[in-house]
């Protein structure tokens, strides 16, 4: 069995507020990996990126890419993939960008009264999923969606964020 490859992952802090969450690049990074491991993803030689903004940030993103005028906690761009002939062989294949708002983050974790650091690892975990074809447009994608999320966060100590659900 080959050894795993993480996907290289750039983090871009783009707005102040991130800095009060000094572990947050690791939490980020720790969560992709374990994704891409236990979804066993083929992002050998991968990449993405995650913009670590604000409300006021990712409000403009979620109005100029889906046409909804709010904040949102966490969006996901998978990267077009080439149709024609690659470039060099060493290049890595992009997987696409994650952007996570931090005051909705970090509202949201207040109020389900979780630690920061576990909801985003959740949001983080999810932005990759999207990335490698996951979604949740219909109930059955969802629960596929939301069954692999909770593995992944488990794996990484963190609880099912779906168990309190009706």
């Amino acid at each position: 069995m080959a050894p795993f490859v993480l996907p290289i992952s750039e983090i871009l802090v783009t707005a102040e507020c991130w800095r009060a969450e000094a572990d947050a690049e690791a939490v980020i990074q720790r969560a992709i990996a374990a994704a891409a491991e236990i979804a066993d993803a083929d992002v050998g030689n991968a990449e993405l990126a995650v913009m670590l903004t604000d409300d006021a940030g990712i409000r403009t993103l979620n109005s100029n890419w889906r046409g909804i005028d709010k904040p949102t906690n966490v969006l996901s761009f998978p990267a077009l993939q080439p149709t024609g002939p690659s470039g060099s062989d060493n290049a890595p294949r992009m997987l696409g960008d994650i952007a996570i708002a931090y005051e909705t983050t970090r509202r949201e974790a207040d109020d389900e009264q979780k630690p920061f650091d576990h909801h985003l690892s959740h949001l983080a975990v999810h932005g990759f999923l999207h990335l490698i074809g996951y979604d949740h447009e219909n109930d059955a994608d969802a629960d596929a969606m939301e069954s692999l999320e909770s593995k992944i966060l488990a794996q990484l100590g963190i609880p099912d964020p779906y168990a309190d659900r009706e």
